[in-house]
């Protein structure tokens, strides 16, 4: 009971957006085996893949960015709302019509409007929360998103052959109610802080980039997050198109039960390391987090054809997403202004989203040239790059953000 106590005295938007989480999770059908029906259903390589992917990624920049000063300037519910919309409107017209390039170009207009949508969503649970309780909120809105996500890469992947149609439609009715749920309950906007940390107070009229050079390594964190992205993003890149290689059309069901199993390790491993890695400061957390999943994705180039260890890995690779976005979610709120958190958000994705679309550009050319081996040797050297700066962001960190610190130590020592 100590995992789920510790979740109690939110305030209660945090739990109506924690069940919306859950509902939309158990709708995504179709987001883990994009690769798979780009390659599959429609024919195309790996490295067009990687372009469409890319394409699509460059697209979302200026829409995060404008999400970002959505998020900053404008009622952040209405934000989600409208943009929710959207997207229900395109999953159900995506369901109803043959599978082409033009449903999945109505896909990706969806993933615009979800991108505009994303810095309002964390910032409004940044708004919804104090300092103190912001990594628990976070931590439980991420379980949600997992609990929803248990069944449903393992269903899609069994609807992937004949039943592709209906995937795209659960997904939209999913995505609707979890806006109905928004509409209806989410009436608070945010909560009244106990203690504002100095590095939090708002900053009006103030350009975000002359804040991000005050506080550098907020730009290290940024690298960071692109290389990890980079890497992270192999999970619904490589590993599937390397599924599909060995295994054919079952492929898919493979890796939908290894997504399945790397939602149910989240929704294991995410209160328990909430409670004990507490006293364990976030930025400390990323680097726990990216050295697991570095560890977790680069192994599966030693275990071709080995299927009990894709499980040993994927479990490895999920304890390391949990640390890592324990880490994420809070680490910049609790160091920005809260009137720049909507695009300094925008930003970090925007960095995120730019290597990983760059990213598998690179890998697909690599897997379409020297094949697999290389293409996982790869990942693994973006890794070892991720890590070195995450060492670099830890010293950086305490020295710029030094209160933070003190604050840690004092309630360790307490």
């Amino acid at each position: 009971m100590k995992f789920i106590q510790q979740y109690k005295n939110l305030s209660k938007e945090i739990y109506i957006l924690f069940f919306g989480r859950v509902v939309t999770s158990m709708g995504s059908l179709i987001w883990p085996l994009l690769t798979l029906i780009l390659k599959n259903k429609l024919g195309y390589n790996a490295t067009t893949i990687a372009t469409i992917t890319m394409a699509m990624s460059i697209l979302q920049f200026p829409m995060l960015l404008l999400g970002g000063k959505l998020a900053d300037t404008m009622n952040r519910k209405k934000i989600i709302v409208c943009c929710d919309m959207v997207t229900v409107i395109s999953y159900i017209i995506c369901g109803l019509l043959p599978l082409s390039g033009y449903s999945i170009a109505l896909f990706y207009l969806a993933g615009v409007f979800a991108t505009i949508e994303g810095p309002s969503y964390d910032a409004l649970v940044a708004d919804l929360s104090d300092s103190e309780s912001r990594e628990k909120a976070y931590s439980l809105q991420y379980l949600g998103m997992n609990l929803g996500l248990v069944l449903s890469p393992t269903i899609a992947g069994f609807l992937f052959e004949n039943y592709l149609g209906l995937a795209f439609i659960i997904t939209g009715i999913a995505t609707f109610s979890s806006t109905l749920l928004i509409i209806l309950f989410v009436k608070q906007l945010r909560v009244e802080k106990k203690k504002v940390s100095e590095y939090e107070e708002k900053r009006e009229n103030e350009h975000v980039f002359k804040i991000l050079w005050e506080r550098r390594p907020i730009l290290i964190y940024a690298l960071v997050a692109g290389f990890g992205g980079l890497v992270y993003a192999q999970f619904n890149y490589l590993l599937p198109l390397n599924m599909e290689t060995l295994y054919g059309a079952k492929g898919a069901a493979i890796f939908g039960m290894l997504t399945s199993t790397n939602a149910l390790v989240v929704i294991i491993a995410t209160p328990i390391i909430t409670t004990f890695a507490g006293r364990i400061i976030d930025v400390q957390k990323i680097l726990i987090g990216e050295s697991l999943i570095i560890l977790g994705l680069s192994g599966y180039r030693f275990v071709q054809g080995i299927m009990p260890l894709y499980f040993v890995l994927m479990i490895i690779f999920t304890v390391g997403e949990v640390f890592n976005t324990l880490g994420n979610q809070p680490y910049m709120t609790r160091r920005m202004p809260s009137t720049h958190w909507g695009r300094v958000n925008s930003f970090i994705y925007t960095v995120s989203g730019a290597f990983s679309a760059w990213g598998n550009i690179l890998i697909g050319k690599i897997v379409d040239n020297s094949g697999y081996d290389r293409a996982w040797l790869a990942v693994g050297a973006f890794g070892v790059a991720t890590i070195v700066l995450a060492v670099t962001l830890n010293i950086m960190d305490k020295k710029q953000f030094y209160l933070l610190y003190e604050k840690k130590e004092g309630k360790a020592e307490g």
